[in-house]
């Protein structure tokens, strides 16, 4: 993709210089999917975007563009990154190595060579150290003088394959694009608790919290779920785990909620001693794929658009924005009332 005025991708790569855990790593892409929908994960700790199509939409420039993502990455989740921003992906992942937490290293659009040449060949990305040794011993070592070989000599020091890709990208040349990452073949998401729980009432909210997350979650994918399993972990490391096939492919929060709660159900907990609990997601497929029971119920159809909405506040303002009324947590001084003892 390119831009119709000046025929330039525009491509960012953030580095996170904050350690994130898997959940929180899909928020990040997840609020990335806000901005452009040609985002590619580079797991653990970058992500990589095409702007180029956003830049008409948002009506700035790409530099500032990615100054609004920086900013809301800390302020939403408190992550700081460094970023790379360049007409192609192997450029823009270089320049964003370069920059330090909160700094943005733009290569200039119309002389990326310039801005090459100086740098050591060990910079360039897929150059490891034997191959940085061999070029070194015939006295070369930064990437202008990679570019300045003739092809023939460059063949001969490291064979006809590794040769041509060097030389391409040591005149800053990467022809891949922002590819969106390969739907999962499944999610799960977990909950430790610090300590044991015998309160059924906190079973019930712990697991809705996971429903609502998976779901989160494969509508930022885009994808629906045919099966889930609920894992719960006890006290004496033991576990019970109850798997249920959905009556219909869903990404919906509340039809994940119904079908993980009634595995809660199945497992009869009572008076367990509970540490942990795992609700996984299977079956993952395309929702535009997926049928869906036609339904004569607006109110199916007013969750669906409120949840939709929510999805998007998410995105703007962050993970914890809108959540469900009953996972709300209880007024400061105020106790969940429980049934009086048998």
């Amino acid at each position: 993709m390119t831009n119709s005025r000046t025929g330039r991708r525009h491509i960012a790569h953030l580095r996170l210089h904050t350690v994130v855990d898997e959940g929180r790593y899909a928020d990040v892409v997840e609020l990335m999917s806000g901005i452009t929908p040609h985002v590619q994960a580079v797991p653990p700790d970058a992500v990589q975007l095409d702007l180029t199509s956003a830049l008409r939409y948002f009506g700035v420039d790409a530099y500032d563009l990615v100054h609004l993502v920086m900013i809301r990455l800390l302020a939403l989740y408190g992550i700081e990154c460094g970023a790379g921003l360049a007409g192609n992906r192997m450029l823009a992942a270089m320049a964003a190595d370069a920059s330090g937490p909160g700094r943005i290293t733009e290569v200039p659009g119309d002389r990326p060579e310039a801005w090459l040449r100086p740098r050591p060949v060990a910079a360039l990305p897929g150059i490891g150290r034997a191959t940085a040794t061999t070029l070194g011993r015939h006295g070369v070592h930064t990437i202008g003088q990679v570019a300045d070989l003739p092809p023939l000599t460059l063949q001969r020091l490291l064979g006809a394959g590794p040769a041509r890709l060097l030389a391409e990208r040591a005149h800053g040349r990467d022809p891949r694009p922002v590819v969106p990452r390969e739907p999962a073949a499944h999610l799960s998401v977990d909950r430790v608790l610090d300590r044991d729980c015998l309160d059924p009432d906190q079973h019930h909210r712990a697991v809705l919290g996971l429903a609502e997350r998976i779901g989160r979650r494969l509508r930022a994918g885009r994808q629906v779920a045919g099966r889930l399993t609920l894992t719960v972990r006890y006290a004496d490391r033991t576990s019970s785990t109850r798997t249920r096939t959905s009556p219909e492919p869903t990404g919906h929060s509340p039809l994940l909620a119904a079908t993980a709660l009634g595995l809660l159900d199945a497992l009869g907990l009572q008076r367990a001693r509970v540490r942990a609990y795992t609700l996984r997601a299977d079956g993952l497929s395309p929702a535009e794929d997926a049928p869906r029971q036609l339904s004569l119920d607006p109110v199916d159809d007013r969750s669906r658009a409120a949840e939709a909405a929510a999805d998007r506040a998410r995105r703007r303002f962050g993970a914890g924005a809108v959540r469900p009324a009953s996972l709300a947590p209880a007024p400061a001084g105020r106790r969940r009332s429980r049934p009086p003892a048998a």
